[in-house]
Formats: structure tokens, sequence, C-alpha cells
């Protein structure tokens, strides 16, 4: 028996089998890269007949107050985040993607089709390509491309970032200038009763808070403070967001914005304190989580804690099976404030299909029209953000009332769509 008919080794034969797999899974992934391609091409071919249309409705005289342009956008992204379940800024990011891929990035468009770098790689080039002006596309291509053979999309996009800076016709000054313009604040809710709060600020103001965080967390260490410099950073940053005070904004000190829990009524029974009365159906406690506006259920023992003690909660109690709400507090009592407060609480978020910006934020619009004979009566009323008010107004998207909270919108391709409400209320 020769060398080469000596059987294989239990551990040659399972590299054999990683090997194997391995190839499989870079298989997958160039298939899987090559349909991106091919999405691409579809999602942009739906951007041009909505377009089309949209010019042919402006040519026709029939305009909505939005020029060709804004409403084939707006249609275009709202059409694929409802047929998809995604965000609209997903679609509408989807959509200057696919458009940027096809049309102006051929390069790396082929090399997509080919499964030659992954949609993450092909996306990092696009973000830093769209920046520069058209004319440019083709040399930033072929400088930034032949780095994708050996990095990942998140090394991809650090190198692509350079060469962009380096190719940028505008000054770097006058692109922060800009950039300042879109600052701002988002919420994130997570697992386990917590949320990510993070900010889009100027690099310098972002690093210099981050520091002064730290420097009071770290002067915090000690002693029976047995807390991580994490969670002291965590500590300190609510601190000074509670109750610090904010000199340029003029809001003075202890700024509590209103915030809504509800909770089940049965859930306010039960405690934990030793010797007090705890008799209470556990699973119907259970059953009926309460819910923060805006993230969702939480802990029965925070519920408590913020319907008893916190003065920046408005408490609502409903009942543990039906969630009717039984009460709003006395300061509740001018009818249209009521009447706000009762849709606040039954929509919570936009109602438009797959929206999530806060009811708090929201229009409250007439489902009918008010000039069409609406009536102002909760079951022609509903919460829509100021982008999905205008589009309802502006485009061909439909909305009825089927009764119950629950809206049923008609897209202008025909497709339909139900949202329903996030608390169902007596009414």
């Amino acid at each position: 028996m020769t060398a080469t008919d000596q059987p294989l080794t239990a551990t040659a034969a399972v590299d054999g089998g990683v090997a194997a797999i391995l190839d499989a899974i870079v298989g997958l992934e160039r298939l899987s890269a090559s349909l991106a391609a091919s999405r691409a091409v579809a999602v942009d071919e739906l951007r041009r007949l909505i377009l089309t249309a949209a010019e042919q409705d402006a040519a026709g005289g029939r305009t909505s107050g939005w020029n060709a342009a804004v409403t084939a956008r707006r249609e275009a992204a709202s059409e694929l985040a409802a047929a998809l379940r995604i965000s609209e800024s997903a679609a509408q990011s989807l959509l200057d993607e696919s458009a940027l891929l096809t049309t102006t990035l051929p390069s790396t468009h082929a090399a997509l089709r080919e499964g030659e770098l992954s949609y993450a790689h092909a996306v990092a080039v696009v973000d830093e390509a769209r920046w520069l002006p058209p004319e440019s596309h083709d040399t930033f291509e072929q400088t930034i491309l032949p780095e994708a053979a050996t990095r990942t999309a998140a090394g991809l996009r650090q190198k692509a970032r350079v060469v962009r800076e380096r190719m940028h016709p505008d000054s770097l000054d006058d692109r922060c200038r800009e950039a300042r313009e879109h600052r701002d604040v988002r919420l994130d809710p997570a697992r386990d009763g917590m949320a990510w709060l993070s900010a889009y600020l100027p690099a310098e103001n972002a690093i210099a808070a981050h520091r002064r965080v730290t420097e009071i967390a770290m002067s915090l260490g000690g002693g029976d403070d047995d807390r991580t410099l994490a969670q002291r950073r965590a500590d300190v940053m609510t601190d000074l967001l509670h109750d610090g005070v904010m000199s340029d904004s003029g809001a003075g000190r202890g700024v509590r914005a209103q915030v809504l829990v509800t909770v089940p009524v049965l859930s306010l029974l039960e405690t934990s304190g030793g010797g007090e009365d705890t008799t209470i159906a556990p699973q119907l406690a259970g059953s009926t989580p309460a819910t923060l506006e805006g993230y969702g259920p939480i802990a029965a023992d925070v519920a408590r804690r913020l319907a008893a003690h916190a003065p920046s909660f408005t408490r609502l109690l409903t009942h543990p099976e039906t969630g009717a709400v039984l009460s709003v507090g006395r300061d509740r009592y001018a009818v249209p404030r009521d009447l706000r407060l009762w849709l606040r609480i039954r929509d919570e978020t936009c109602r438009f299909p797959g929206c999530g910006r806060a009811a708090a934020t929201a229009d409250v619009d007439h489902t009918v029209d008010w000039q069409h004979s609406g009536a102002t009566r909760h079951d022609n009323l509903a919460h829509l953000c100021e982008a999905h008010h205008r589009l309802k107004h502006q485009t061909a998207w439909l909305v009825h009332q089927a009764g119950g909270g629950v809206l049923e919108w008609t897209a202008p391709s025909g497709r339909q769509y139900r949202t329903d409400p996030a608390t169902r209320l007596a009414s």
C-alpha cells in the first residue's frame, strides 16, 4: 500500500468537510450578490415606471402640489416599503442605491452581478460615490474597486471615505457646515426593558460630551460603588439629561417630557414588600403587560414605580382583560385634549403601513377630509406623521377606517395593506 493509498485520518476528513462547506458558503454568497444585482435592476425599473407616470400626469395637468420628481420619489418609496415590509427610509436607500448602481456605477454593478463583491461592499462604494459629482464616478470606481478583493465591507468603506475626501471638489469646511444641519438624536428600543439613545453631532461636540461623561463617571468610582465605568457613564448621562442645566437651550433645570405608561390595573395591586398583601393571580397580571409609549412592554415593578411616583408620566389604568381605559386622570378634561390623548394611546405611532414615528409628534388626520363632510370623531381620526400626512393628500394613496381603529390602505398600484391600532380601546 502506497502513501497515497492510506486512509484519511479523522482530522483530514473533517478538514475536507469544512473546506467543502466553506466552498458552498462562498458560492451561496456569490449567488446572493448576483441576485442583489438583479434586484437593483428591478428596483430601478420600478422607479422609472412611477416617474414616467408622474410626468405624464403633470403633462396632462393632473398635479397634486408636488412636482413629478417629488411625487415619483415619494410614491416609489412608499410602494416599495409597504410591499417589502421595510421602513420607508430603507426603501428610499434601496431606490437610491439601485439607481446609482445601474446608471453611474456600472463597474460596481458588474462586479456585484459576477459575485466578485458582496452587496455590503457595493453599498460601501455607493454611499461614498453618491457625494461626488457623477463625472468623477468612473475614476472613483477604478480607484476603489481593486481594494474590495482584500478588504471587509467596513474596511472598504473606510478606504472609500479617504478616496472620496481626496476627490471631492468642495472644501471640507463647507461640507462640515452643511452636515451640521442634519444633527439629530435617535431612540432605538432594545430588549429586556432597555433602549439605545444615540446622537448625531459635530465630532468635536460628541467627543467633548463623551469625555465629560467619562471624567464625571471616573470621579464617582471607589468605595461602595461597585458599578463598572460603563454603568457609571450611563447613569451620569441619564442624570445630566433628566436634571441638568441646559444654558444654551433656555430650557432650564429638570426638564421632563410627558411620557405615557399604560398599566393593567391588577398589576398595581402586586407588591413586593415584606408582609404586604400580594394576593393576585400571577397569570392574570402577566397576561397584559404594562407598556411604555414608544417602547413597548416593561416590567411590572417598573410600571408600578412610574405609576406611583413619576410626576412626568400620565398614568392610564386599563382593564386587565379587555384593555379598555378606565381612567386618564382628572387633569385631562377638555374634550379636544382628551380626544387627542385617547387617539395617541390607541395609535402610538403614525398609522401609515410600516411607519414607526411616534404619535406624540404626528398630526391627527381626518380619514375622510373635513371639507368632504368628515366628522371629528375617533372613528374618523388617526395619527399620521407629517411626511405621510402629505403623502395621503398629495398622491393616490387611499385609506378608510374599517372599525376598531383598523385602517385599510390602498396603494397607487392597487395593492392593499392594513394597519392595526397599538392598543384596543373601548369606545
